[in-house]
């Protein structure tokens, strides 16, 4: 930490603030729709709609990524970037509290997303930019270790603040009665108008920081070392790992008659991932600087396979709860080291377009794992974590065979890494 530009810092900070009040969101949302929203739309059951109101936000966010962090590669400019999306992001949260139709649900959703297109991009270029090829992975671990806090804490404290409801508050010579539901909403504006204010007084561009007038397209193959592209393939690992890590969230009462447990059991399964990520982004991070981002991330990935796949057999609350955890150390030695290796890649001008497959591929997983469990699970307990840990194998032979270290000289090779032909 004490290596870390205190931009860096600042980001991570805005960053951890900024996902808990979006995450208090997961666990409000649901519960607002069922007591407070009440009519139709479109004739669609109430279970649908809340589906397709909390998944807007992700499909916005993961495509809108590429697009945004394109334009801020165009115009060299990140920060302004961070603080339109943040400023978004805020007016949204406090506008839920005007809502009362599904419609105005689904608009206030879909700026959400739209608002954190534009910051995440700009936000994990900013980042890169401020690294350099020594301390891109602890950057990127210290950014992904405390945006992981306050998505964990979020849903936690947000379920008491809807529960102890409603508050009475005296100002203005009068006492005014909040809902429990409009008082999560105002943290949640506060804590991303938080953000904003930490982003707005502690962080500049980088110097790094250059406009472009260059062509920036996304490769799918690559002219050199191997036949795709190394940030294509490391996207593509980056949607398998999702994918896999967000299978369990659907199929909550599957798990629950399965092992015999309460949704309280069910949380801390849920949790140990979070934990498991908190406390390995930063070291893993950090030795990616120093041993290389590949081996790392090809560990991470073969640990996904059986860390993924058990959770299909085992029969105890427990051995769920340790399965989550390594697949937890497993994404963190990935994503952290992939997002730095992406920057190593990245070429002058084009952080924005490169990492922002990374981190559109990542919530385009965490959308589909859900979806993916839920569809599967009707064949059978053990297939949808079947499935992830295939999809898991397939990334792992991906790496293997698709990536390399930019920074090794082309005649030095690795067990398993791809070699020119002159090798």
């Amino acid at each position: 930490m004490l290596d870390i530009d205190r931009a860096v810092v600042s980001l991570a900070l805005a960053r951890m603030v900024d996902s808990f009040g979006n995450s208090f969101l997961i666990i409000v949302l649901p519960l607002y729709i069922a007591r407070g929203i009440s009519g139709g739309f479109f004739g669609l059951q109430e279970s649908l709609l809340t589906g397709l109101i909390l998944s807007m936000f992700g499909f916005l966010n993961s495509f809108g990524q590429p697009f945004t962090g394109r334009f801020s590669d165009r115009l060299g400019r990140r920060r302004v970037f961070v603080l339109a999306g943040l400023s978004v992001l805020c007016v949204a949260s406090f506008a839920y509290s005007f809502a009362t139709s599904y419609a105005a649900l689904f608009v206030i959703r879909a700026a959400q997303g739209v608002g954190a297109a534009l910051t995440i991009p700009a936000t994990v270029a900013l980042i890169d930019e401020y690294a350099t090829d020594t301390s891109r992975g602890s950057n990127m671990g210290v950014y992904n270790t405390f945006r992981l806090v306050g998505f964990g804490l979020g849903p936690v404290v947000a379920g008491s603040v809807v529960h102890l409801g409603p508050y009475h508050v005296s100002a203005l010579n009068g006492t005014y009665s909040i809902s429990g539901f409009n008082a999560a909403f105002y943290i949640a504006a506060g804590a991303i108008l938080t953000s904003l204010l930490v982003v707005a007084a502690f962080v500049k561009d980088s110097p790094q920081t250059e406009s472009t007038t260059e062509e920036l397209s996304v490769s799918v193959f690559s002219n050199g070392r191997t036949t795709l592209d190394p940030v294509f393939t490391l996207s593509l690992a980056s949607l398998f790992m999702a994918i896999s890590i967000a299978l369990l969230s659907t199929i909550e009462p599957h798990v629950n008659r399965r092992l015999h447990q309460t949704a309280a059991m069910f949380g801390v399964q849920f949790g140990a991932f979070v934990v498991a990520q908190v406390l390995f982004q930063t070291p893993i991070g950090h030795a990616s600087d120093r041993y290389g981002r590949r081996p790392f991330i090809v560990i991470g990935m073969l640990l996904l396979v059986p860390s993924t796949l058990v959770q299909g057999f085992i029969g105890t609350s427990w051995g769920l709860v340790i399965a989550r955890f390594a697949q937890g150390i497993a994404g963190a030695m990935v994503f952290a080291p992939a997002l730095a290796l992406a920057g190593d890649f990245a070429l002058e001008g084009h952080s924005g377009t490169q990492l922002s497959l990374l981190t559109m591929t990542f919530g385009l997983g965490t959308a589909i794992g859900p979806l993916t469990s839920g569809f599967l699970i009707r064949f059978g307990y053990p297939v949808p974590f079947v499935f992830g840990a295939a999809l898991a194998l397939v990334g792992t032979l991906l790496v293997l065979t698709q990536v390399y270290d930019p920074g090794k000289p082309s005649g030095e090779t690795t067990i398993g890494e791809p070699s020119t032909p002159d090798d």
